[in-house]
């Protein structure tokens, strides 16, 4: 049986190397001093690809390193988690484990001055050092009270983290903040009333925001041999939920949404009367009839108003292209934002372009460089601390499929449909993998 997340740039790379002083074609701006992370599934032993889910596979990290307009170095390295270590034959990663799995392949950022491979559904963050050697498992030195997120949110007012947190053996989500000493400050347990998978959240001002959202778990996949637990369950309803972020879970206000699945939203923020303004990535279903991975149709980028008053919540779509990924500046995350940036995501698991949204012009612009060149998570990063919205760069890794290798490449976010602005080749393709952060070095 053929598995589509098993072939092409979809598949695993089975080495782990180090370039230094890569190739550039043009000029890599000299106010980007840092790392260009990257991580994804890269199974460390081929699975069978009746039961591989692309979500489950051995986490991959790769690295890019910028420093003074040079490419200075290019890394991946498996995060070495029990099975790695085990089919590598290497000494077992120290440090605490929760839950059932031990694998963390979906985000990498920094926090805390460390740099961390994450996940969700159970498992623990996984500190690596600056050029991502595996260091430890972390409960964040034994004040996370059980697993984490892929996708915490970092508030750029307080610096710090923002996590829902979910666990198929619990009866409810977690709240988590952890601050800015890389420890958990507060946690939250809101009942919900099954097993929902919540992969992102969202924070304003004032809320967080909880998705319980149709795809929850199911025993009965796992006993009769699925790869994967969670399934779309259309009789579950959809709600998103306005948890005061120091309040309880009993100050949970819910709100009904239209059926569908959210992995994730662009951002949110509270409007001058109250509202909350959340745009997202709305998939139609999930895990509805392929459960090795998420291919239920085209993804496309709405807005949802929600009023907390009066419990109501208009929709609108902003581009039906297919998007997903979305990315904004994140120093305004839980403030408003006018632009906001997508991978193209199309039917049939297509990737593409990517976009950049005027979110009050209502244009949406097009990169794209012909076909073969496969554009993953946009990532914008500002030109100082203080630039204005959209004074900077775009920083993607791109898969050019006629040559089976990849690049990194740079764009003006202002100048955002022209070509690169400074194009990095890489050793190696890096597989089709799911986040990735820009990490500046530390003064």
């Amino acid at each position: 049986m053929a598995n589509p997340y098993l072939e092409g740039n979809f598949g695993p790379v089975s080495e782990e190397l180090t370039a230094f002083d890569l190739p550039v074609t043009g000029e890599i701006p000299r106010e980007l001093d840092g790392r260009l992370l990257r991580i994804g599934p890269n199974p460390v032993v081929p699975p069978d690809p009746a039961k591989y889910h692309w979500f489950l596979g051995n986490g991959m990290v790769h690295g890019l390193r910028l420093q003074d307009g040079r490419a200075a170095w290019y890394r991946n390295r498996f995060v070495r988690d029990d099975d790695v270590t085990a089919a590598k034959g290497w000494p077992t990663t120290p440090g605490p484990r929760h839950g059932m799995g031990s694998v963390a392949n979906t985000n990498v950022i920094g926090h805390a001055g460390r740099t961390w491979a994450i996940v969700e559904a159970g498992g623990l963050p996984v500190e690596l050092d600056d050029e991502l050697e595996t260091v430890a498992y972390s409960n964040f030195g034994g004040t996370l009270p059980g697993s984490f997120t892929a996708h915490p949110k970092l508030d750029p007012d307080t610096g710090e983290l923002h996590a829902i947190v979910y666990y198929w053996a619990w009866d409810h989500l977690q709240y988590v903040v952890v601050g800015t000493d890389g420890r958990v400050r507060k946690t939250v347990n809101v009942p919900v009333p099954g097993k929902p998978m919540v992969h992102d959240c969202a924070i304003t001002e004032r809320y967080v925001v909880v998705f319980d959202l149709p795809v929850t778990f199911k025993l009965e996949h796992i006993q009769n041999g699925a790869p994967f637990p969670y399934a779309w369950d259309p009789e579950y309803g959809a709600r998103v939920g306005l948890l005061p972020r120091e309040g309880d879970a009993s100050q949970v206000r819910w709100l009904d949404v239209p059926l569908c699945y959210v992995f994730h939203p662009l951002n949110a923020y509270e409007s001058a009367d109250g509202q909350v303004v959340l745009d997202v990535c709305r998939h139609p279903r999930m895990f509805a009839t392929d459960h090795n991975g998420p291919n239920e149709g085209r993804p496309t980028l709405d807005r949802w108003i929600l009023d907390p008053s009066s419990g109501k919540v208009s929709t609108d779509t902003i581009s039906d292209r297919g998007h997903e990924f979305p990315r904004h500046d994140e120093r305004r995350i839980g403030k408003p934002i006018r632009y906001g940036y997508t991978g193209g995501l199309g039917d049939r698991l297509g990737i593409g372009p990517i976009y950049k949204h005027d979110l009050v012009t209502k244009v949406t612009e097009t990169h794209e460089e012909g076909a073969g060149r496969m554009f993953l998570e946009p990532v914008f990063v500002p030109r100082s601390a203080d630039a204005d919205e959209d004074d900077g760069w775009i920083l993607a890794y791109v898969y050019d499929a006629p040559s089976d290798k990849s690049e990194v490449v740079i764009l003006h976010a202002q100048d955002f449909s022209a070509a690169p602005i400074a194009r990095i080749r890489l050793p190696q393709r890096v597989p089709f993998g799911f986040h990735g952060n820009w990490v500046p070095t530390q003064r």
